[in-house]
């Protein structure tokens, strides 16, 4: 697979063959059986991300993206007005790679678009549920 083909759409289960690592394909199972929803492969065009990628989505919301890389893939979340409060509440309870990766995020019209990078089931894995727990609206607990 070609990630930059956008003439060629991948199936779920050839992204996870390119990435080659089975917590791919564990991810996308648990968000989609927590949400209830499917995942809508999209090819971006954008400079910042160019190729294929991984949509989740549920009433209109995004509640992330994955962009495949070799061996691992990468989250993207999208913390809000909305959101913000609850993430900074839970913030200090999270991986302490996620904190950094929130601190050094720039925040853009009250939007912070978190690249998380996963790779194996980890205190991250858990963390980035979380996130997308309050993206979607739900209560988190520890």
């Amino acid at each position: 697979m070609d990630v930059l083909d956008k003439n060629f759409c991948p199936t779920l289960e050839e992204i996870g063959k390119y990435v080659r690592n089975p917590v791919f394909i564990q991810f996308c199972s648990e968000i989609k059986e927590r949400y209830k929803c499917m995942e809508k492969i999209e090819f971006s065009s954008c400079s910042w991300e160019k190729g294929w990628n991984v949509k989740f989505k549920k009433v209109g919301k995004t509640l992330c993206a994955i962009y495949p890389r070799k061996g691992y893939f990468t989250v993207m979340v999208v913390v809000g007005v909305k959101e913000k409060d609850a993430v900074q509440t839970v913030l200090p309870d999270c991986n302490a790679q996620l904190q950094r990766i929130y601190d050094q995020t720039r925040e853009g019209n009250g939007q912070k678009w978190l690249m998380i990078d996963l790779e194996d089931k980890g205190s991250m894995y858990d963390d980035t549920l979380r996130l997308i727990d309050i993206r979607r609206g739900r209560t988190v607990t520890r």
